[in-house]
């Protein structure tokens, strides 16, 4: 009985290991110039340590395009023109708690966020729907928060578009770089 079990058991692996390596090819896509990359805040939220119970309360999933010698704002990506700020699927911001933006409360949940930049300043807007590549099926009525951030220069040319927190008295400030063009969005929570 023990040799019948063993001989079952010894070709069904045999079986399993063949039909592994007779598996029908797959195309896997080739690697995205503009990566995808994932935001906390705070910025350590999923780095805790086992048995401590802080939660991320911003998360923000986005594509880094690169500058690669171009001119970026008012060429690439043109003055007065909704930008998906970033690369690809739209840049997408989850709240675990209520927030406020400008003037703004936003309920916890999932959006996407898009920018209008001009030469001094960018709209930022946080908008309702979400899953979408581009900016080509953005609608203005899915609109939940807009405001205007001034601009500021950096020092030094930051070739892929970056995003980081800094922690704020009412929240968190949301900055946001690409070759020499930095902006600045206040988040406001309680903590």
């Amino acid at each position: 009985m023990k040799n019948i079990v063993l001989g079952l058991f010894l070709a069904v692996i045999s079986f399993s290991a063949n039909a592994q390596t007779t598996a029908t090819p797959v195309k896997y896509t080739i690697l995205d110039a503009s990566p995808l990359d994932v935001l906390y805040y705070p910025l350590n939220a999923v780095k805790v340590k086992k048995g401590d119970p802080s939660m991320p309360i911003i998360k923000i999933v986005y594509s880094r395009p690169a500058k690669k010698g171009r001119e970026v704002f008012g060429v690439l990506e043109q003055f007065d023109k909704v930008w998906r700020l970033g690369a690809n699927e739209n840049t997408e911001i989850s709240f675990a708690k209520t927030v406020t933006i400008g003037d703004k409360k936003i309920k916890a949940g999932t959006y996407s966020l898009f920018a209008i930049p001009t030469k001094d300043s960018w709209t930022i807007i946080v908008n309702k729907q979400t899953d979408r590549w581009g900016a080509f099926s953005y609608d203005e009525v899915n609109d939940v928060a807009r405001v205007v951030v001034p601009i500021t220069k950096t020092e030094k040319v930051v070739e892929n578009f970056s995003m980081t927190f800094a922690e704020s008295t009412e929240g968190a400030n949301l900055f946001m770089a690409w070759d020499k063009t930095q902006v600045m969005l206040p988040i406001v929570f309680k903590k």
